[in-house]
């Protein structure tokens, strides 16, 4: 699966992309990476793995559809079939030919502490400020709005008392290493439908060895841990 990452900074999320395919762990082709600065940390990574790289600045585009125009038609250009947000900050208007092509990742439980100017540490002094005992990641199809897409996965991660937003925000990101890559295996798998604005997931197909002790067996026993808890509960 031929994919575009979009990245406004440092490029962390990018990094992890690039380290799981090095390891032949995430079936995917990083075809192009496209920055929202030329400041923009993370193309430094995408350089050093020989991806081609464009920059994009929202100042040049008088408009937001103009602006999204110009990110997509760079993508069509590569032939991407999939637009994967990763610490993009801009808003970026799909083009119908993408619609259910562009996914973003949300360092919190949507629609839970999402909308514009909710990123970075602002989400997670939010997320400290109200008292949450549980934050978390979503990985979601993008729309025309801030963090409303339909929710492809969540994953929960624990609040402690002696949280700060710089420490939660590590504790944050662990997860999203393993959510993102894990929605995006499914994806090239073809699990994931989108059904009138809801996500559906397929049940993986076991080949004759098995996926043993692979990060998507690992993503599903944990859910199916959970779930065995809910319903031990009731």
């Amino acid at each position: 699966m031929k994919i575009a990452v979009l990245i406004s900074g440092s490029g962390r999320t990018l990094k992890n992309f690039l380290e799981l395919v090095e390891a032949d762990q995430l079936p995917v082709e990083i075809a192009l990476v496209i920055a929202s600065s030329a400041t923009a940390g993370g193309l430094a990574h995408a350089e050093a793995a020989g991806i081609p790289t464009s920059v994009v600045n929202r100042g040049e585009y008088a408009t937001d559809e103009l602006f999204g125009a110009a990110v997509f038609s760079r993508c069509r250009t590569a032939e991407v079939e999939l637009v994967v947000m990763a610490g993009w900050l801009k808003l970026c208007p799909v083009p119908d030919d993408y619609s259910g092509r562009v996914v973003n990742i949300h360092p919190s439980l949507l629609p839970a502490f999402g909308g514009h100017g909710m990123y970075g540490d602002r989400v997670h002094a939010a997320v400290l400020e109200r008292g949450c005992k549980v934050t978390g990641v979503t990985v979601h199809f993008v729309d025309n709005e801030y963090d409303a897409g339909p929710i492809i996965w969540q994953t929960p991660v624990p609040v402690f008392e002696d949280d700060t937003p710089h420490a939660l925000a590590a504790r944050v990101f662990e997860a999203e290493k393993e959510a993102y890559p894990h929605v995006l295996r499914m994806l090239a798998a073809g699990r994931v439908t989108l059904d009138e604005g809801r996500v559906r997931i397929g049940k993986p197909k076991r080949t004759a060895r098995g996926p043993s002790g692979s990060a998507e067996q690992k993503a599903e026993q944990k859910v199916s841990w959970i779930k065995a808890r809910r319903t031990a509960s009731e």
